[in-house]
């Protein structure tokens, strides 16, 4: 290689070697403008570069660029026999399941993996979404809530164990932050004492980032010294547990089962036995909650089958015609495309170390028009994002458990005055469902406001899903709003 001369201007130039492996990829105009750049912003770009994997960059922003336009696999309606309908569910099925997953959780067979790196900016927030308080009585963030539900399941795996309530039963919590939200999510966690969990049950890691390419595949600059990224999307889950020797930590553990779940349901039931307990049963590699779609238009991704045959996967709303959307199952009276994706996974370990491997050699990323932070102001360029239903394509086999939205789904994404999905609509589902668990428990509510406005909460120390509660609440009355805890 020939020694780096002065340019004309008598500065040095760009290390001819790292110009080289730039244009082998064509991304040279990285260092367009390094003539002009102090010393120490020269050091600041060369790390940035140096930092990049070109080589599986450019193979993602190729194969990612190449597959749009190709054609799509027509898609079908979910077969009826991949899923478990809450009607169809019988008494004894629920409480078979149950007992399963307490069973293999007191085994120390599950992980909770929790997708975690997005930030409460609609929220008008710009800490983790997990630090978030929706307005419940008590104040917890959804953090809590879900450490709390943890701690409910581990006492109650412990109880049901054939060695008695003696025994300690503890659940692997994993939770992917992104660079945005890393060092503000470990210090709430430490900030609170893990809510009560032990501070080395809990393992943070980070999904990476992806530069931002112009619709030509090249890196877009954030400034002279510094290339645009974006994180890669909850999909990027899995590049990171491999990247991180995570999945080996998991295997290194016993853990043969995880549950993957978003961070912004404040109803989400974190290691809920009875979904463990049917994916165990049904042999499964992959599992999904699911809740009916409310109406054709709402705006959520549905599961469906690609081709005839083919494996399920997710498609979402804009992808869906108007015409499928509205269609219906004149069998079964229910919407064809019904079964609405709220991001509550199962999977089992095999399976993610087959995904991760398959997502790496396929890199196909979805891309994203949206307006980029560049040297020259806002530039319309692509963000490259793995989704975490990109899994599903991979499974040998898929099994869907329908929970009722009303019990298992209370999204936390806009900000209160917004119409739907808000802490305010979060916090009013959280205390209805508790109020009724009261009432049915025996006890009795009051209030000075309307009660749709109002209700109780139940504290996830004292009960996971209702159970557990007559000894509290029975012949007693409680004045809404408040928290009801041991």
């Amino acid at each position: 290689m020939r020694e780096p001369t002065e340019t004309n201007n008598g500065s040095p130039p760009p290390p001819q070697a790292l110009l080289e492996r730039l244009k082998d990829y064509g991304q040279e105009d990285a260092f367009a403008l390094w003539d002009e750049l102090s010393t120490e912003e020269r050091e600041l770009l060369f790390k940035d570069i140096e930092s990049l994997d070109l080589p599986r960059l450019d193979r993602i922003i190729r194969c990612s660029l190449r597959s749009q336009g190709l054609p799509v696999v027509a898609i079908e309606p979910v077969p009826e026999n991949t899923v478990s309908t809450v009607e169809e569910r019988t008494i004894e099925e629920r409480e078979r399941w149950w007992k399963m997953g307490l069973k293999a959780i007191s085994d120390g067979k599950l992980a909770v993996l929790l997708l975690s790196g997005g930030q409460g900016t609609r929220l008008g927030s710009s800490d983790p979404k997990g630090c978030f308080n929706i307005g419940l009585p008590s104040g917890k963030s959804l953090f809590q809530l879900q450490a709390e539900r943890i701690l409910c399941v581990q006492r109650l795996a412990a109880q049901a164990s054939s060695e008695g309530s003696g025994s300690s039963v503890s659940i692997h919590w994993y939770i992917m932050t992104s660079p945005f939200t890393d060092e503000a999510t470990k210090y709430f966690f430490e900030n609170h004492k893990y809510f009560g969990l032990e501070a080395n049950q809990v393992t943070f890691f980070q999904q990476g980032t992806i530069p931002c390419v112009s619709k030509d595949g090249r890196f877009i600059m954030e400034t002279p010294f510094k290339v645009a990224k974006a994180p890669d999307g909850n999909g990027g889950v899995y590049s990171a547990l491999k990247y991180s020797k995570l999945l080996e930590d998991m295997a290194s553990r016993g853990i043969k089962y995880v549950d993957c779940y978003g961070v912004d349901n404040a109803l989400v039931r974190v290691a809920d036995p009875a979904f463990l307990g049917y994916f165990i049963d049904k042999g499964v590699a992959a599992a999904a909650k699911v809740v009916r779609k409310a109406y054709p238009q709402e705006k959520v991704g549905v599961f469906v089958r690609r081709g005839k045959g083919g494996p399920l996967t997710v498609v979402e709303y804009s992808e869906l015609d108007q015409s499928l959307a509205s269609a219906i199952n004149q069998q079964t009276g229910r919407l064809r495309f019904c079964w609405s994706n709220v991001c509550l996974h199962m999977f089992t370990l095999d399976f993610l170390n087959q995904v991760a491997n398959g997502l790496e050699k396929d890199s196909i990323y979805h891309l994203a028009e949206k307006k980029i932070p560049s040297i020259h102001g806002g530039t319309m360029g692509l963000k490259l994002e793995q989704f975490i239903f990109d899994a599903f394509p991979y499974a040998p086999s898929t099994a869907l458990f329908e929970v009722p939205r009303e019990e298992e789904f209370a999204p936390v994404k806009n900000a209160n005055g917004s119409n739907f999905d808000t802490p305010e609509s979060a916090r009013l589902l959280v205390l209805r469902l508790h109020t009724r668990w009261v009432v049915a428990a025996g006890g009795f509510v009051t209030h000075s406001v309307p009660l749709y406005a109002t209700g109780v909460e139940v504290s996830p120390l004292c009960s996971y899903a209702g159970e557990n509660l007559e000894a509290i609440c029975r012949g007693r009355t409680f004045h809404a709003p408040c928290e009801i805890t041991f």
